[in-house]
């Protein structure tokens, strides 16, 4: 199912320790299929930075239908264990949420 006007986006920017970018993408990867699993999961994104000089910052986007929905995947055991997994690779980071506002296409 595709993200509709309406759902609900999280943007997570992931600074992660240099020389360790292979590693990220190898846990993240193996836990995105708790995130895709769930029934209110639209889709889920890992993206590089393609800016000179951001070679180990990440976005990872994903879609949900409705806000609480994704609180409350946040807040699981699975997703925390997820979370624990992927902190030796992280130095920083930020979220952003958002409803989408139009959908093109």
């Amino acid at each position: 199912m595709a993200a509709t006007t309406g759902s609900f986006r999280v943007l997570l920017t992931v600074q992660v320790v240099p020389g360790r970018e292979a590693d990220f993408e190898r846990v993240w990867t193996e836990g995105s299929k708790e995130v895709t699993a769930q029934p209110a999961n639209l889709g889920h994104t890992l993206a590089r930075s393609a800016k000179p000089g951001e070679e180990s910052v990440y976005f990872v986007a994903s879609d949900w239908t409705d806000m609480e929905s994704f609180l409350a995947f946040e807040r699981s055991p699975e997703h925390v264990a997820h979370r624990e997994k992927l902190h030796p690779y992280r130095t920083g980071g930020s979220l952003a949420m958002m409803r989408l506002v139009e959908v093109a296409g």
